[in-house]
């Protein structure tokens, strides 16, 4: 089952999020509490924010894991995969069918 997520926030609106906790995180005591603050300012929950600021800190490098480009990569390339063993799935099926059709056949005389 797969889970629809509506997007609230355009990716500008995102994106000025994050330079905002980057940007004024000297000004709090901690990221956690930059992230709290503005999260609050723009309308979303803090671990809202707090995801896009890692995600945005890992596109950039300065945290390991994998990028969005490397994580629409991996997606794309597991619809592949299951789409292909569907695929393969399917075929299996047809050429046993059709070999067990062919075993049934009477011979001609």
């Amino acid at each position: 089952m797969t889970k629809k997520t509506l997007n609230r926030f355009s990716p500008e609106v995102r994106q000025r999020a994050v330079r905002m906790v980057l940007d004024h995180g000297g000004d709090h005591a901690s990221q956690w509490s930059a992230i709290g603050s503005i999260a609050t300012k723009i309308g979303c929950t803090a671990e809202t924010l707090r995801k896009w600021v890692r995600q945005a800190e890992r596109d950039s490098g300065q945290r390991p894991g994998a990028t969005t480009e490397e994580r629409e990569r991996i997606k794309a390339l597991e619809r592949e995969n299951r789409e292909l063993r569907q695929a393969n799935e399917i075929l299996r099926k047809a050429s046993a069918y059709f070999a067990q059709a062919e075993l049934d056949r009477r011979p001609k005389p």
